[in-house]
């Protein structure tokens, strides 16, 4: 119990109540102690308890000086700690943000398409038929893992034709100059590189196009082996199913990047540089991405230019086909863009951010310059600064808690 609060057990008759008088009126001190440590910015829609706070964060004080005053002297120099497993409880996100020119005037619709660069389209170049799946669509799988299992009359004479090119090649180039021509030479070395080039475009590895040419009574079906990390998508392989070349089976994409695709008006275009840095956001998580290319042509019906923006989706939380907001760098404005939930209130009712360091987590002032559609412009911040983009409110919340407890002993 804090030594703040103390009862006179010994005297029965404090403040001449009896004992069930004294018990209601304790009950009550409680209840306003328990209000007045609730934090002014709690919002309805915040599903934490107390207790499950108190448990989640601790505030790091000095130890005391014997008269009560070194958890004050606690909270100047020092900021909140936490876990890495007590951040993810709590969902505190912590995003390193530098001051850009952003305006929340300068906003783009756009939506999310895959990384290019980090997706493949499986399509062999022979008709195949399904004998096997060993995937389900929305699956994520590692580089080398089976997809499925292929064969068929195409796949057999392919594979048929490698093995007798490649029988071929290897008595020819033993053979002596004088025993063959350069020409014949060279004629059965082209054609077991075509045959083996055939067999690549059915997606079979060089390991198994060398296990092949090892043991040719497996001819007639090979596994597809994934050849990126990535999640299944666009599957349309059916068991018996025979598909012509050329038809994509599925889709391989690495969902730790995606790109996001914009429409710009020419005034908007005109302010864009690649490499420059936007703000994407997506119902309510907000990142920071990368302008990597423009089209550099209008439209013909909307009039506007594309461009495509390259940001980190760490935890695959974000998928292609969102939508988002897309904010563009804007001269006649400077500072940071913030979601609302990096927001709370100071004690006299200033805006603050949290900024993490390397003594925890502290409550830093800033100027709100102008705010829209759950998404704020502001200035004050510190080059390169770790500000806490969710989980905010939880931290508000044990700063109250705390400044109550060290000024009510």
């Amino acid at each position: 119990m804090n030594s703040a609060v103390k009862l006179n057990t010994s005297n029965f008759n404090v403040f001449g109540l009896n004992a069930i008088t004294r018990a209601m009126s304790f009950g009550l001190l409680i209840s306003l102690s328990t209000a007045l440590v609730l934090p002014a910015i709690a919002t309805a829609g915040d599903e934490h308890d107390h207790a499950a706070e108190t448990a989640v964060v601790k505030v790091v004080k000095e130890a005391d000086d014997g008269h009560g005053h070194g958890a004050e002297e606690a909270e100047d120099t020092h900021g909140i700690v936490l876990t890495s497993e007590q951040k993810n409880l709590a969902g505190i996100k912590v995003a390193q943000l530098s001051e850009q020119t952003f305006s929340l005037e300068a906003v783009a619709t756009a939506t999310l398409v895959v990384d290019r660069d980090r997706t493949v389209t499986i399509a062999p170049q022979v008709d195949v038929r399904v004998l096997k799946r060993s995937v389900v669509p929305g699956q994520e799988v590692s580089k080398g893992d089976v997809l499925l299992t292929l064969g068929g009359v195409a796949v057999a004479q392919a594979q048929a034709d490698y093995i007798n090119a490649a029988a071929e090649w290897s008595r020819v180039k033993r053979m002596s100059s004088s025993a063959v021509s350069a020409s014949r030479r060279l004629q059965a070395q082209v054609d077991a590189e075509l045959k083996r080039a055939t067999l690549e475009a059915m997606k079979m590895t060089p390991a198994q196009i060398t296990a092949l040419a090892d043991a040719p009574e497996t001819i007639g079906s090979y596994q597809l082996i994934a050849p990126i990390s990535g999640r299944v998508q666009q599957d349309i392989a059916m068991l018996g199913q025979i598909i012509p070349a050329g038809t994509a089976l599925m889709q391989l994409t690495d969902e730790s990047h995606l790109w996001v695709e914009a429409e710009l008006t020419p005034v908007q275009a005109e302010k864009v540089s690649i490499g420059s840095k936007t703000v994407v956001k997506v119902g309510d998580k907000s990142l920071e991405g990368t302008i990597i290319g423009r089209s550099h042509e209008l439209d013909s019906v909307t009039r506007t230019e594309q461009i495509l923006v390259a940001f980190e989706n760490a935890g695959h939380v974000l998928h292609a086909g969102q939508f988002a907001e897309l904010y563009l760098p804007d001269a006649s404005e400077g500072g940071v863009i913030l979601p609302d939930s990096a927001l709370t209130r100071s004690s006299d009712g200033h805006w603050q951010v949290f900024v993490e360091s390397v003594e925890g987590f502290t409550a830093l002032e800033i100027e709100v310059v102008e705010r829209q559609r759950g998404m704020n412009l502001v200035r004050g911040l510190a080059k390169d600064a770790q500000v806490v983009i969710s989980g905010a409110f939880i931290l508000a919340s044990e700063q109250a808690k705390s400044g109550f407890d060290i000024h009510n002993h």
